[in-house]
């Protein structure tokens, strides 16, 4: 009684898992054939279907061609051995020229399918900062976006549709089998006290009595390997992450002599690889052994089971050769899950991982978010604003800010105190901000927590460049073909870098072969190249010395005044405040404060 509970309860729990796994791939794949690409992808998906179906129906005809010709070599019929030749000629033909064929717009039908999910989740990811907020999620978040793009959406489409394709081929080829089956295997008969019993169909019984008990023992053996595949791609992509993060910070951990650390980390996340992977293997070795005898049984099981009725005369060669073959394609079609366990495993691994990182990117793009309008006023405005952290810990409450065009502000406080995550709320990218939606009077607040003035630019300390030609760099996020070659040379004077005015068109990885002060300088020349008429600066000048910091700063104060803007900048460094009016400082927030600082503004 236990163990029928049990069997129950395990077969009760895999239906559920088998529902869960077709509504994820269901909402992954519907979009696809409900775009913009929609009849293509039908069309696509109709022809693949057909060469499948057409597939089965040469199948069928070369399963009869086998009685015919078995026959005729049994019969020592010469016509006839040499006629069935040419009809295997033809048959394997059209069998060739379907087999091509659909393999070809399968492949194509991937291709397609996963170039738009790759455009789509590329979309999704990039838009509205999604990507910068899905990395604050450290602890929730998404690990390793990049794979999941490249890597998760290619082995998602090859599988849905190999695995589909398969499906329908498997059932379709039982349908058509099994009747011609039927109809060559008779009865069994049997006696049973006295008794005489006739089991009709007795191969049909006798092939789905071997697959039915393959896929039972098959599933108990490779039940773990689709949380071990999940595990594998998440440790391989961590892994990749953590080489390529050496790249890039390359210098800094060569100057710091970091190489061994880095050495033992790296081997370290790659004997998890390796230990899950072993894992992993035992699962796959074990299945193998059983996957393997299976198949080989399977091969002269037809021929065990119908002989008898071949030695007594009941039928020919040809027919026990049908028997054979259609035995065998009855036995495959029902073992297709034996079959494609190990792709199924990681299929449903695949669709996981696809799914969460969906519902991650849905949920960022939900939450509110401090937008920064531009609504043709020159000046920063913000309702009474809450800034906090992921954890949830309160930097700042109910703090309303306001400058007017002209304005130059300099924001100081102790490090850690918020004043690089005040300049990400007002830029509209930091998501952890709470604002009032009604005044002090109930009125709505119609004009949103920030109003952030047009022609704003926000400098971090460490700017980003993409990989390129110095043109590109320099002209990022616009096309380089915006601006003439005298006003990008003339904005690398400007920013005290003459000696890049003739390397605009050398390519290069500009962030490895600037030093901090260089990356800098160039950050200010794309703004002197934009004249924007607001600058928000964290750091912008950190990595300069003074004298070029004066300068530079003399420029930034004439461009803002000139486009009629303003300047507000984080620093520590006290020579910059003598280049803003304005002075707002974070100071420690009194006892029992929610807070943990408060902005005074002079």
């Amino acid at each position: 009684m236990n163990a029928f509970r049990t069997v129950a309860y395990n077969v009760a729990t895999n239906w559920q898992k088998s529902r869960l796994q077709i509504s994820r791939v269901w909402a992954l794949s519907l979009p696809y054939f409900k775009s913009e690409e929609k009849w293509r992808a039908r069309l696509l998906l109709a022809a693949c279907v057909g060469l499948n179906l057409g597939m089965v129906y040469m199948m069928v005809l070369l399963n009869d061609w086998n009685r015919v010709f078995y026959d005729a070599l049994q019969n020592r019929n010469a016509e006839v051995f040499w006629h069935q030749l040419g009809v295997f000629a033809m048959l394997a033909t059209c069998f060739i020229i379907v087999a091509v064929y659909r393999f070809y717009l399968t492949q194509l039908l991937e291709l397609r399918w996963r170039a738009w999910m790759t455009r789509d989740y590329l979309q999704r990811w990039l838009k509205g900062h999604v990507f910068y907020q899905l990395e604050l999620q450290s602890k929730n978040g998404t690990d390793n976006p990049d794979q999941r793009i490249q890597e998760d959406v290619q082995q998602f489409t090859a599988d849905t549709v190999g695995l589909s394709l398969g499906l329908l081929d498997a059932t379709v080829t039982l349908l058509s089998f099994v009747g011609i089956l039927w109809q060559l295997s008779g009865g069994f008969s049997f006696d049973v006290a006295g008794d005489s019993y006739n089991i009709p169909g007795f191969m049909v019984w006798m092939a789905l009595t071997y697959a039915l008990a393959g896929s039972l023992i098959g599933h108990f053996i490779g039940r773990s390997m689709a949380a071990l595949n999940f595990a594998q791609q998440r440790l391989e992509a961590d892994f990749r992450h953590h080489l390529m993060r050496v790249r890039e910070y390359s210098e800094a951990i060569a100057l710091d002599r970091g190489g061994h650390v880095e050495r033992l980390s790296l081997q370290e996340r790659f004997a998890q690889v390796l230990d899950n992977f072993m894992r992993l293997l035992r699962v796959q070795k074990r299945y193998t052994w059983f996957n393997s005898s299976y198949g080989q049984a399977a091969v002269v099981f037809p021929m065990l089971v119908a002989s008898p009725r071949y030695f007594s005369g009941a039928i020919q060669l040809g027919e026990l050769m049908q028997i054979s073959s259609a035995f065998g394609q009855v036995q495959e079609s029902l073992s297709w899950f034996i079959s494609n366990y190990s792709r199924l495993a990681s299929w449903q691994a695949t669709t996981l991982r696809l799914t969460s990182f969906q519902d991650q990117m849905s949920a960022v793009t939900t939450r509110t978010v401090v937008e920064g309008a531009t609504s043709g006023i020159n000046a920063l405005h913000t309702t009474p604003l809450t800034l906090s952290l992921p954890n949830g810990d309160v930097l700042l409450a109910d703090t309303s800010l306001n400058i007017a065009a002209g304005d130059t502000v300099l924001i100081r406080g102790p490090s850690g105190c918020g004043k690089s995550t005040l300049l990400r709320a007002l830029a509209g990218i930091w998501p952890y901000v709470s604002a009032p939606t009604h005044d002090r009077h109930g009125e709505p607040i119609t004009y949103g927590p920030v109003v952030l003035p047009e022609g704003s630019v926000f400098m971090p300390q460490r700017p980003y460049f993409p990989e390129g030609t110095l043109r590109q760099a320099l002209a990022y996020p616009d096309s380089a073909t915006h601006y003439s070659d005298e006003a990008l040379q003339n904005a690398l004077y400007d920013a005290l870098l003459p000696h890049l005015a003739t390397e605009l068109d050398v390519a290069g990885q500009w962030t490895q072969q600037l030093s901090g002060g260089e990356q800098q300088r160039l950050a200010l020349a794309r703004v002197l190249l934009k004249r924007p008429r607001w600058v928000f600066a964290d750091e912008a000048t950190s990595a300069l010395d003074e004298a070029g910091e004066k300068v530079l700063y003399e420029k930034l104060l004439t461009m803002v005044r000139e486009e009629g803007g303003g300047l507000v900048s984080i620093a520590h460094r006290p020579s910059v405040a003598s280049y803003h009016e304005t002075l707002w400082q974070f100071n420690p927030a009194p006892e029992g404060s929610v807070a943990k600082f408060v902005l005074v503004t002079n």
